[in-house]
């Protein structure tokens, strides 16, 4: 096989592959069916046409019929005027005719042969495309019905073209919600760890922790002037630099519970010593008042 032989090969099956995955069969069939429909009509076309000739060659038959009958006539009258001459004319013609009408008559026997041909065949093949119809009919509806269980079968295990554009944008939306993510977990990340700067502050990362230090001296000298006050000694102090927050968080809390409870007492206390002197001086004037009728 040569070099062009080859080339139209390869050229003519892929051209055949792309016609063959282009191809609809329901259309195919319908295409089909209008082309016997088309040929039908040709056939019925050509029976009319050839009805219409026969029709033509009758006519010119009986119009010859005629002329034989009026050609007797003109022999006959002839013969009564004794005139041969015109009445060998007149049985000329009259045979001439004749001719015509056989040949006129074999023609149209011919005609009738060929239109019942015809017939016979347009019954045929009216036959054939009332059954490929029923045929196309059923084949459709196979072939409808085989393509949309195909379509449910491809969305139900999801290898059909858009369900497959569907997965990939599930996997590109989880791609992304990842890459958010641990973009999101960097940027903490880094924030915690004072790489970035604070773009409203013109204090670098040595400055604020210089201040913090300070703010620290300041928090513990302000805590030893406290301890001062009270009359705390450094180990316990000691001890509560040690604990955590919450631990703080909960002394504070119960010291504080205490302080009320401490203000509570006294308070109760204040009121039972005012009610019991009330109660003496309402007994002094008691005994007052009993004492003066002794006297």
């Amino acid at each position: 096989m040569g070099i062009l032989s080859r080339a139209s090969y390869v050229i003519r099956s892929k051209v055949n592959a792309l016609l063959n995955r282009a191809e609809d069969p329901t259309e195919s069939l319908d295409y089909s069916y209008e082309q016997m429909r088309d040929e039908l009509q040709d056939v019925k076309q050509g029976i009319a046409d050839l009805t219409t000739q026969k029709k033509r060659l009758e006519i010119q038959q009986r119009k010859l019929e005629e002329n034989v009958e009026k050609h007797n006539r003109q022999a006959r009258e002839a013969v009564q005027q004794d005139r041969d001459d015109l009445a060998r004319k007149a049985l000329e013609k009259k045979k001439s005719k004749m001719s015509q009408i056989e040949e006129l008559e074999g023609q149209i026997a011919d005609l009738n042969d060929t239109q019942e041909q015809l017939v016979e065949k347009k019954n045929k093949l009216q036959n054939r495309i009332e059954e490929f119809r029923t045929k196309k009919e059923t084949m459709k509806a196979r072939y409808e019905a085989a393509e949309a269980s195909s379509r449910v079968s491809e969305a139900m295990t999801g290898v059909g073209d858009e369900m497959e554009d569907v997965s990939r944008s599930i996997e590109r939306a989880e791609e992304r919600t990842e890459e958010m993510e641990a973009r999101a977990e960097a940027m903490d990340e880094l924030e915690d760890s004072g790489a970035f700067e604070d773009a409203l502050s013109d204090k670098d990362s040595i400055d604020r922790e210089l201040e913090s230090l300070s703010t620290n001296s300041e928090v513990d000298a302000e805590l030893e002037t406290l301890k001062g006050e009270l009359g705390k000694s450094d180990g316990a102090a000691t001890g509560a630099s040690e604990s955590t927050d919450e631990e703080i968080d909960a002394e504070l809390s119960d010291i504080e519970s205490d302080i009320d409870a401490d203000d509570l007492e006294a308070d109760l206390d204040g009121d039972a010593s005012a009610d019991d002197a009330e109660i003496d001086v309402e007994l002094e004037e008691s005994e007052a008042d009993a004492d003066e009728p002794r006297n």
